[in-house]
């Protein structure tokens, strides 16, 4: 009995030293959360943006951390993978309110994964802000505003305008088709806007042909995309079927222009579509030789010995978006660091990131169309749409 005494003692103070060091850290270490593909297709995406997140918190940290009311914090992220997949997506968002006790999530990029996350995020009252997610339903719904649901990026209604726009009045397109990914939000979100603009616009669509996620033979679509004769043709989903589609494409003998979204740019693209995707082009949200991006690249280069894709150039801006919404509320706590988030004003390498507090989106950020010409991305111009 003296013994179980003795060891209950012992057990009650490693308890209580362990419920102090806690307390200790939590009133010192700002837990973040970041969630998104580290396997799978988007991989490449996935890793990128979590890599950068961890370097920025590292710069932050070394510089004695951030002050939050006059209190000098560490930054500290925990991420976990949701393979691209959304029901694993609302699993790690639960595992991060719930067990991690985070007060902020960064991330996914991929608009099927964030949507879902919504209702776990407003019962926790933690702040979510998506870096690539561009669906419209990952900050509204039904009109009605999701309180903690956030973006840094623009959305499908624009970038489809944008494209719209580029095809019917620079490229001069009169006739187009569309292939699209029917089982992706992000790819029925762009189709949809693309026709309304490039209708609107005074455009045809003469083929408007479906695919599922996951397929590898888009030659019975293509056919048919082929003898409806379009002068372009809009692409609105992932770099691996891109590829895969574009090389079909040229196989067929098709030679028409190709377009697409922010899906696209990826070194696997090069890779993988070679000289069936030159000449093509897609909206993105930054000019890669701007030079406001020149020194991320080089200390992500530095650091990983690659060079970072289009997801790290966002994380970079929620991570700056993030940081001055928590020194603003002046606290820790995700309730007050979400109402915080519409308050600030941040320069960002992707440009001014204001969000808007009707629709949690970034306010005014111009599009860039990108060119690929001999495997290079080449930045044309910025384009608003109309």
């Amino acid at each position: 009995m003296k013994i179980r005494k003795t060891a209950l003692a012992v057990f009650g103070v490693i308890l209580l030293l362990t419920a102090c060091g806690g307390t200790a850290q939590k009133a010192n270490v700002i837990k973040i959360g970041w969630l998104g593909a580290l396997t799978g297709d988007q991989a490449v995406w996935g890793n990128c943006e979590f890599d950068t997140v961890k370097m920025l918190f590292d710069e932050y940290n070394a510089k004695g951390g951030i002050d939050v009311g006059g209190t000098k914090y560490t930054l500290e992220v925990t991420g976990y993978d949701t393979k691209g997949d959304p029901q694993e997506a609302v699993n790690v968002t639960k595992r991060l309110t719930g067990q991690d006790k985070v007060v902020a999530i960064l991330g996914p990029n991929a608009s099927g994964n964030a949507i879902p996350m919504a209702p776990i995020l407003e019962q926790a009252k933690v702040p979510g802000i998506a870096t690539v997610a561009t669906n419209p339903k990952v900050t509204m719904l039904d009109g009605k505003l999701k309180p903690y649901n956030f973006r840094v990026c623009f959305i499908d209604p624009y970038q489809g305008a944008v494209a719209a726009g580029y095809a019917f009045d620079v490229l001069g397109a009169r006739k187009a088709a569309i292939l699209y990914d029917v089982s992706d939000d992000y790819s029925q979100g762009l189709r949809e806007f693309f026709i309304q603009n490039f209708t609107k616009s005074g455009g045809t669509i003469v083929a408007n042909e479906s695919f599922k996620g996951g397929d590898v033979d888009f030659r019975p679509q293509l056919s048919k995309i082929k003898a409806a004769g379009p002068d372009v043709i809009f692409m609105p989903y992932f770099f691996k079927e891109v590829a895969l589609s574009a090389n079909q494409a040229r196989e067929l003998g098709m030679t028409q222009v190709m377009m697409g979204g922010d899906g696209w740019p990826s070194d696997q693209l090069i890779s993988m579509g070679g000289a069936a995707v030159e000449g093509s082009f897609f909206v993105n949200h930054l000019d890669y030789d701007d030079p406001d991006v020149q020194d991320y690249k080089a200390r992500y280069r530095a650091k990983y010995n690659v060079e970072t894709e289009l997801n790290g150039y966002l994380v970079h801006d929620a991570v700056l978006l993030l940081v001055a919404a928590i020194q603003k509320a002046g606290t820790v706590n995700g309730e007050a660091i979400a109402k915080a988030i519409p308050e600030v004003d941040v320069k960002g390498i992707t440009g001014r990131i204001r969000i808007s507090p009707v629709t949690h989106n970034p306010e005014g950020k111009d599009a860039a169309i990108i060119k690929i010409v001999n495997g290079q991305y080449i930045f044309q111009q910025k384009y608003a749409a109309k």
